[in-house]
């Protein structure tokens, strides 16, 4: 895919981004080992009890974060584009063994660009309609996914080189 085509914004995505202080390696790291994406993955207060990844195009991509009232929120997909440490697209349209999930909810692509020995990360939520955009809106999509880009940035920084 070209970068252009890769930087093309969709009609119906929600997306941050944030310059890391630290190399795409160690955030792209943060990202593909499911004992540290489990430390920070959700809102402050969350937790991720189960985390699994098969970090190939087709691998899993699921994890299961619980909230303080016990509720529990899964996921569930499967990895479409992986170029360590650059970038990962994963999505819950397909879950493994390229079985349609029955109802699609968005495509994640998550960049790692190197930027003099720092990380500019963006994470884009594509979504499969104008309704499911507005309701990751609503769930509090920036809020949400900027505090676990809070946590994520915490545990960078105490991760060795």
């Amino acid at each position: 895919m070209s970068s252009s085509a890769a930087k093309q914004k969709a009609p119906i995505e929600l997306s941050i981004s944030r310059l890391i202080d630290a190399p795409p390696q160690k955030v792209f790291r943060a990202w593909t080992e499911p004992g540290l994406l489990a430390q920070w993955w959700g809102p402050h207060g969350m937790t991720t009890p189960e985390c699994d990844m098969d970090l190939w195009v087709g691998g899993q991509f699921r994890t299961l974060m619980r909230a303080p009232d016990g509720a529990e929120y899964p996921t569930m997909g499967v990895f479409l584009e992986i170029v360590a440490p650059e970038r990962l697209v994963f999505t819950d349209a397909f879950v493994p063994g390229w079985i349609p999930s029955g109802k699609p909810f968005m495509t994640a692509e998550v960049t790692f660009e190197e930027q003099h020995g720092k990380t500019l990360y963006t994470a884009r939520a594509m979504h499969w309609s104008e309704e499911d955009r507005q309701a990751h809106e609503a769930m509090g999509f920036h809020d949400g996914w900027g505090q676990s880009l809070d946590r994520m940035v915490t545990l960078i920084e105490g991760l060795p080189d």
